[in-house]
């Protein structure tokens, strides 16, 4: 009998593979992961796979090859059932996985605040297949756009960070694709941006709102504000106050909730929006032996944002610190979050950025330039750190240079006839 303890990681987002790869450094431990999909993915860059100006080679990361590196057991499947007395969980296909201790990873999705139609007839952007059906779509629909003389009428709803990036990624995506170009994407596309507030990117300083408002409008994104949906048709959107944007292409980048699994754990305490409720030391309030990070999790103690930091510094402290202290008989210190400051950005049109301060605060910059530049790298620092720690070094550092010498050019060539994946939820 093995007296390895037997780790089972649900989800292999960041916060999960944060924890994979800081377990392999602990002795004594049986790690399996498992993901209803069987790549990596920086969610980060979804809206860019979606618009297509991230190639998917070199970007999508096997969980196979994952775990030779990281020393763990991948199993692609999803989980239906989980018996905590017997401590397994219980996957889609029905394949029983005992654990001694679990962490749940599962992310989020996007919230549609049960809006009529939002599920029938929206594209969103949760996961890698969402994202290559929406570009899927998109380069059908713009050589369509293109044969018929009929400009592609699509709506992003939502006005926050992947909204606006997205917004700008599909401009970008045209304005420098083969055979298109700025103003061939004027005669072919018409993009609305709705947000429900008063202004986009709440979270960040007025001043930063107000000039990638004016940024998306430079490059021609219609910005509604104060748009609140009321429901969504196949031929457009409905807004509260009457109005009535007609659209195509309909994509929901708004609102964030857990990961519709979490449903699945019954007993554990969940907030409204079915996170799981943990201690400071991540664990869920009514077992121990139950871990969550990243946006399926919600510290009662101190809130933090749903964010890409907040998953890795989450997923390295239990996979570093809580398990291996838990696992020795000791007692975990708390989690401490850092705040790093966040970074938007605007394709190459333009970005911003916020720093903490030392009052607590966020020093806003960016926006024209040294700033744009300096926001530009942290954005594609981040990635270019979180390939380091999944590929190593050389290979990453060999991306990089490769993407910044010989920068890919977006294909919006029409799909093949039969392989447009224009599924809806």
């Amino acid at each position: 009998m093995s007296s390895k303890t037997r780790v089972l990681i649900l989800g292999g987002g960041i916060g999960g593979m944060d924890v994979a790869i800081e377990l392999h450094h602990t002795p004594d431990v049986q790690v399996t992961l498992v993901d209803r999909n069987p790549v990596h993915v920086w969610k980060p860059a979804l809206h860019e796979f979606a618009a297509g100006t991230l190639p998917t080679q070199g970007n999508l990361f096997p969980f196979t090859k994952l775990g030779k590196r990281f020393g763990f057991t991948f199993v692609q499947g999803a989980p239906a059932a989980i018996d905590r007395q017997a401590r397994t969980v219980t996957l889609e296909n029905g394949e029983v996985l005992p654990y001694d201790k679990l962490v749940v990873a599962l992310g989020a999705r996007a919230n549609d605040f049960g809006t009529p139609g939002a599920q029938e007839n929206c594209f969103f952007l949760d996961n890698i297949n969402e994202a290559h059906a929406l570009n899927e779509t998109l380069r059908r629909d713009l050589n369509r756009a293109r044969e018929t003389g009929q400009r592609l009428e699509a709506v992003i709803i939502g006005g926050g960070a992947t909204g606006v990036q997205l917004a700008a990624e599909l401009c970008e995506a045209i304005d420098r694709a083969p055979g298109f170009g700025r103003q061939e994407r004027q005669k072919l596309l018409k993009l609305t941006l709705i947000e429900a507030a008063p202004r986009v990117l709440g979270p960040f300083p007025e001043s930063v709102s107000a000039g990638v408002q004016n940024q998306l409008r430079k490059i021609g994104v219609d910005v509604i504000t104060s748009g609140m949906v009321s429901a969504i048709k196949d031929n457009g959107i409905e807004l509260k106050d009457g109005r009535f944007i007609p659209a195509s292409l309909r994509i929901w980048a708004a609102g964030v909730k857990a990961a519709q699994a979490t449903s699945l754990f019954e007993g554990l305490e969940m907030n409204r929006g079915g996170q799981l409720v943990v201690t400071p030391t991540l664990q869920t309030t009514r077992d121990a032996d139950i871990f969550a990070v990243g946006d399926c999790s919600f510290i009662a103690a101190h809130p933090v944002p749903p964010t890409a930091q907040v998953a890795r510094q989450e997923g390295i402290y239990v996979g570093k610190t809580a398990i291996p202290d838990v696992i020795a008989g000791r007692e975990p210190p708390p989690f401490v979050y850092h705040d790093r400051g966040a970074v938007v950005t605007l394709a190459h049109y333009n970005a911003w950025g916020m720093l903490p301060n030392r009052e607590g605060g966020n020093r806003p910059f960016g926006g024209h330039g040294l700033g744009t530049y300096v926001a530009e790298v942290l954005h594609e620092g981040l990635y270019r750190r979180h390939q380091v720690g999944l590929s190593g070094f050389p290979t990453a550092l060999k991306a990089g240079l490769c993407h910044f010498f010989h920068p890919p050019r977006p294909d919006l060539k029409a799909p093949q006839p039969g392989k447009a994946a224009s599924q809806l939820h």
